[in-house]
């Protein structure tokens, strides 16, 4: 494969990770690998496919394993993420929920279903702590 080749799927593969996907930051690792080979490839004559394609791969894999989940936790942080959907955590109600009654909310950058699991109902706007989780499903109290 041509230098130029490697560098634009490199740039491809970034931009789409920046710009429209979230894809936990695994294509920035493909993307660098990519642009990498392409530099490499470009000031070094004549490297046979293979061995371009087994430098793409190789370097993907160790920079993932090595340095995406530290840099990804720098970048990102961890208190959103220990926080969202955890029990003990707060939000508020769109709309007033009847005892077993669910509704959808946005909670931390995510939708979730979101059930009252208490006896009492529970008025739109009010303030509910989140007192367990069931696959997608946020289970809240009034907040006491």
């Amino acid at each position: 494969m041509t230098w130029w080749a490697w560098m634009i799927g490199g740039a491809i593969l970034l931009g789409a990770e920046l710009a429209f996907v979230d894809a936990r930051f695994y294509l920035v690792f493909i993307g660098t690998a990519a642009m990498v080979v392409g530099a490499v490839t470009g000031s070094v004559a004549d490297i046979p496919d293979w061995a371009q394609w087994l430098g793409f791969a190789a370097l993907s894999v160790a920079s993932m394993v090595i340095f995406r989940k530290r840099i990804y936790q720098r970048l990102r942080g961890r208190a959103a993420q220990s926080l969202a959907g955890q029990p003990g955590g707060e939000l508020a109600l769109p709309r007033a929920l009847a005892p077993g009654e669910s509704c959808q909310v946005e909670h931390a950058g995510s939708f979730w279903t979101v059930q009252n699991d208490g006896r009492t109902a529970l008025a739109a706007g009010a303030r509910v702590r989140i007192s367990r989780v069931e696959g997608l499903t946020l289970l809240v109290r009034a907040d006491a």
